[in-house]
This record gives C-alpha cells, sequence and structure tokens, in this order.
C-alpha cells in the first residue's frame, strides 16, 4: 500500500510540475500583452472547464502533462482571428519572446532550487569534502566498520548462513578502531590496508595493529576468503583474496545540514553540480540505447541508464514504501531539473527550438542590414517540419523504450 502511495505521490508531483511550467509560459505570455486561449492540465477529453476573460482553464481527461495556446506562436499558424494580429507572439521583440519561452523550464529550476534549499536546511546536502571516488577514499585514515560477515560476492545483501564471518570481529575488533599494520606492514590509509590484505593468503593469520580511543593495541585473527577484482581494475577478472571483514568507517560526513542563509550557498554549490552530472549524462544517452535493449531482451538492467516517469515513479514509490523521504525529494529534484535543461535544447519542438529560431532570426536581420540588404523576415516553420517529425520520431521511440525497461526490467534502490 505503501509502495502504491509513493508512487501516486510522485506522479501526481511530477504533473504539477508539468502543469506549473505551462502556467509560466502562460503567465508571462499574458503579462507582455499576448493572447492565451487555453490552458489545461492533462490531454484528451476534457472533464472540466471554465472561461474568464479570454482564457478557457481546464482539465482534461489523461493527467500525462498539460498545455497553453498563445496565440500566433509562429508566422505560419492559420487560426489567427484577424482582431488579434497585433498580439500574436511572433510580433514581440525577441527577448520577450525568450522570457516566454523559457519560462517553463525557469519554473523547474524554480522548483528544484526551492527542494534543494528546505532539503538542505533539514535533510542536508551531500557533504563536497566527501570522498565520491576509490581513489579518494583509499587516501581516508583506516578506521574500520565492521561487518556482521564476508560476502564473497561483494553485493550489498544480509549474511547468509554460508557466509564465514567476519574476521575482525571474531578478533574483537570495533567500529571506529583504527588499522595501524597488518602482518608487520605498516597502515597508513585505507588503501594501504587493502594492499596489505592483497599481500596475504586467505586462511593466513594476521597479526594486526590498531588505535582504539588514543589507545594502541594489537589483536590477531585468520583471514576469510572472498572474491574481488583487482585493485588497479575494479571491472576486471574476480579473483580470491583474503578478507578482513570489514569497510571504511569515512572521517567526513556523507551529509551536511545549513541554516537559512548558510543553506542558499550549499544550494548554488549542489545546483553546480548537479548542472555538470546532467550535461554528463544527456552526452551518455546515445551510448545507454543498447543497454537499455539489453534489459528489455533479458540481461541485467544497468543502474546508469535512463529512466522514464514511469521508472521515476517506481523508485518514489519504493522511496515511501522504505520511508526514504530523502530519496523521494531527490528524485524530485533532479528529475525537475533535468526536464528544465532538456527542454532548452535547442531542437523543435522543445522550448528552447522556438528560442533558438528568434535568435537566429534576430541575428540574421541584424547581419542582413550591416551589409545594406532588405531583411529576410522570419524562418518558415513549414521549412522545419521534417526535422520537427523526426525530432518527435526519435524521442518517442527513446520514451517507449525506456518505459518498456521500466515495465519489464525496473532499476530498484531498495530491496523488496
Amino acid at each position: 500500500m505503501a509502495y502504491l502511495l509513493g508512487v501516486v505521490l510522485f506522479a501526481l508531483a511530477i504533473l504539477v510540475s508539468v502543469s506549473l511550467h505551462e502556467a509560466g509560459h502562460m503567465l508571462t505570455a499574458k503579462a507582455f500583452g499576448m493572447k492565451v486561449t487555453r490552458y489545461f492540465v492533462g490531454f484528451g477529453p476534457t472533464i472540466w472547464s471554465f472561461r474568464r476573460g479570454e482564457t478557457e482553464y481546464g482539465v482534461k481527461g489523461i493527467p500525462l502533462g498539460g498545455f497553453c495556446k498563445i496565440v500566433g506562436m509562429t508566422p505560419q499558424d492559420d487560426d489567427v482571428d484577424p482582431a488579434d494580429e497585433s498580439r500574436v507572439m511572433w510580433r514581440y521583440p525577441v527577448w520577450k519572446r525568450t522570457i516566454v519561452m523559457s519560462a517553463g523550464s525557469i519554473t523547474h529550476f524554480a522548483l528544484a532550487l526551492v527542494a534543494t534549499w528546505i532539503v538542505a536546511m533539514s535533510a542536508g546536502l551531500p557533504n563536497p569534502d566527501f570522498p565520491t571516488t576509490d581513489a579518494e577514499a583509499r587516501q581516508e585514515p583506516a578506521v574500520i566498520a565492521l561487518a556482521k560477515c564476508v560476502v564473497p560476492e561483494n553485493l550489498v545483501r544480509e549474511c547468509a548462513v554460508a557466509d564465514p564471518a567476519s574476521p575482525a570481529a571474531q578478533a574483537n575488533l570495533r567500529d571506529g578502531d583504527r588499522i595501524t599494520s597488518l602482518n608487520g606492514t605498516p597502515v597508513n590509509n585505507y588503501g594501504d590496508l587493502l594492499v596489505a590484505l592483497r599481500a596475504t593468503k586467505p586462511g593466513d593469520k594476521a597479526e594486526i595493529g590498531y588505535v582504539r580511543d588514543g589507545q594502541p593495541g594489537s589483536t590477531s585473527t585468520v583471514l576469510a576468503q572472498t572474491q574481488r577484482p583487482p585493485l588497479d581494475n575494479p571491472k576486471g577478472q574476480v579473483g580470491p583474496v583474503s578478507a578482513l571483514g570489514v569497510g571504511l568507517q569515512f572521517s567526513t560526513p556523507t551529509r551536511v545540514s545549513y541554516g537559512p542563509v548558510e543553506a542558499l550557498g550549499g544550494t548554488a554549490r549542489f545546483t553546480g553540480d548537479m548542472a555538470v552530472g546532467t550535461y554528463e549524462a544527456m552526452k551518455r544517452i546515445p551510448q545507454k540505447v543498447p543497454a537499455l535493449w539489453t534489459a528489455i531482451t533479458g540481461g541485467e538492467r544497468d543502474m546508469d541508464t535512463p529512466i522514464s516517469v514511469v521508472g521515476a515513479s517506481r523508485l518514489g514509490g519504493e522511496a515511501v514504501e522504505n520511508n526514504a523521504w530523502l530519496v523521494f525529494f531527490m528524485l524530485f529534484i533532479s528529475l525537475n531539473f533535468f526536464i528544465g535543461v532538456f527542454n532548452l535544447l535547442p531542437l523543435l519542438p522543445l522550448d528552447g527550438g522556438h528560442i533558438a529560431i528568434a535568435w537566429f532570426e534576430r541575428a540574421r536581420s541584424w547581419l542582413f542590414a550591416r551589409f545594406g540588404k532588405p531583411d529576410p523576415g522570419r524562418v518558415d516553420y513549414l521549412k522545419l517540419m521534417p526535422i520537427t517529425y523526426a525530432v518527435i520520431l526519435i524521442g518517442g521511440a527513446f520514451t517507449l523504450l525506456t518505459i518498456t525497461a521500466d515495465v519489464v526490467n525496473p532499476i530498484t534502490l531498495f530491496s523488496r
């Protein structure tokens, strides 16, 4: 029941975000004097509507988005009343049209920023000083976190009956102990501990030096066997290695909470990191298509593959089911930021395509004027329709691919 509630809540949050996106277009257009004739939440048959002034507002039967109708977005629109010719959108200055067309993405960015600011003050944001790579983690002091057992497959799961007990626990080591030596080899950081363990054989006895509460100590244990890839090649061939049954206890917290003012800086820093991550993720989208097809045809689902609204809603359901509300809100933040960026891509029919054409017209008019040539006028959108249809076709096929993968082989964050 909690899972279903989470799915519905996240889907509703997406619908509200998209509706506010369209409201951003509508409100800015009205503010500049453009005529907006319709604003609807959803698509398909009209369930309920009312008219206020010159605009009809309402709800449609398929809750998969929303739209607003601004009169005369392009010179080729053929449904413009002669009385509205002076108010058609394409006649307005390019800067006003840019504001109107970018208002949707700005709304998504605003939602993401406000939600991030709230999270920064409540649950906290990822610590910028926290190690994010294996190389950085290995430079951390070898302060240990005990495991209950040694999981041979290096998976995140509960201990099984056949899993060997943690040698570190059998040696009476504790969480927070800092390992200083292994079989006489000095251990200055966690990387040194890993190297020293790989230099031993499973089943060997290990003499361990440690520091607890500032006091040095020593103990011994028999090392277990596990399966791991080479330290210098995490994707290499897995083989048997020695294991102590510990993890790394980081010296820095994973998250940092802020006050209301400090949260502004934390929000800005987190948003900058998210912008870089979004850019990198969008560059990798074409490379992920084969992985999506593999997931659909029975292969393992790569955690780094794109997800659809369906997949995001399922993850939202998992988050609520596991009382992980922070995950729920971080999904909401990242999805809004991604939609905001994606809509600004200079491709029709996206908002960014209309913005790009508006500025192309402006630059072309300026250039022709510099050379004393007559203004070439507006771009003929009809000539761009083949490209627009191609973008719609590719986008539709990719959306169908991600939805199918999210239905038949979804990404999961929690075991169910």
